[in-house]
């Protein structure tokens, strides 16, 4: 059975510069894919490519296609993308505080997405409404659907962003960064909701983070993304116990762990170069400590590793051994 999203070697350009090169993922139902990396990697430029939201910045596919469920994304026409985003597609966004409408009730900025895109009445769109409200743990769902967003807390919004996300009946959630800017105990909440929802309804969940934490507790498969490229792509568990690129590896080495000594945690030296100056070669390689020539002069092309995943190292033989 195919997936239901397929990203098929995709890249995306803005005017003459590409951010994302020949990209390939995939997801299923009841499945969690994490996307990963720094600001820069183009996490958040694959949100909107995915959701149809991509002429909203100038960007443009320049080759390759996405597939949901057999359709190619690519040829939809605006009203086949907006039938589609909000309905069978539900996106949460980076910043819940700038997400809602601050001038609508929360009620009916959640009722409208089921009144679009189920054809319910006002008044089906609200007990539905206060259903998800409540799904979601929201507490007295009555008396928030009469609020306005500047009078919730951040995790509070970042619920009813999700519960607008899900009246729809969305067969694919893509949520991104959907902890930012929360504290620890609201950023392990929202998780345990999104993956409660993933297993109870089969959905699939799209989960793009910088947090390799969250990465961990919540997800199946895990993509790493540097400079517009996939470094790395394996099932969670073998990428945590031996990744098998030096950027993946250093991004776990950036978690903390229980029992650290004080000054042992890791960082990555350098940044992610911007899009008009990536260099050629590997892209990791000048923040790399193992690089050698052929990683300054040849791209490494995703090849298998034992377990099944993909890597795009030529050393990734000695960096996971």
């Amino acid at each position: 059975m195919s997936p239901l999203l397929s990203i098929e070697r995709l890249s995306v350009a803005i005017g003459g510069v590409t951010l994302l090169d020949d990209i390939s993922l995939s997801l299923d139902r009841g499945q969690i894919l994490g996307l990963v990396g720094e600001s820069g990697s183009g996490k958040s430029l694959t949100a909107l490519t995915v959701t149809g939201l991509l002429p909203l910045i100038g960007g443009r596919i320049a080759s390759g296609r996405i597939l949901f469920d057999g359709t190619d994304l690519a040829s939809l026409g605006p009203a086949g993308l907006r039938k589609l985003r909000g309905g069978r597609i539900g996106f949460v966004m980076q910043n819940p505080m700038t997400a809602l409408d601050p001038v609508q009730r929360i009620g009916e900025q959640i009722d409208v997405v089921s009144r679009l895109h189920l054809g319910l009445s006002g008044e089906a769109a609200r007990a539905r409404t206060l259903d998800l409200m409540g799904q979601l743990r929201i507490p007295e769902a009555a008396a928030v659907a009469e609020a306005y967003p500047h009078q919730l807390s951040g995790g509070m919004k970042q619920r009813i962003v999700i519960a607008m996300a899900l009246a729809g009946e969305p067969d694919l959630i893509v949520a991104d960064e959907p902890t930012t800017a929360l504290d620890v105990t609201v950023q392990a909440q929202i998780i345990q909701i999104l993956t409660g929802l993933v297993r109870e309804r089969g959905l699939a969940l799209l989960l793009i983070t910088h947090d390799m934490g969250v990465v961990a507790q919540a997800c199946d498969r895990v993509a790493v993304l540097y400079a517009g490229r996939v470094a790395e792509e394996r099932a969670v568990d073998p990428l945590f116990e031996r990744p098998a690129h030096p950027y993946a590896a250093a991004l776990i080495g950036c978690i903390p762990r229980e029992g650290m000594a004080e000054g042992s945690l890791k960082g990555i030296a350098g940044s992610v170069p911007p899009a008009t100056q990536f260099p050629p070669g590997c892209r990791f390689h000048p923040r790399c400590p193992h690089a050698v020539d052929i990683c300054r002069t040849e791209r490494p092309l995703l090849r298998e590793t034992p377990d099944g995943g993909l890597v795009a190292c030529h050393l990734a033989e000695r960096i996971a051994g």
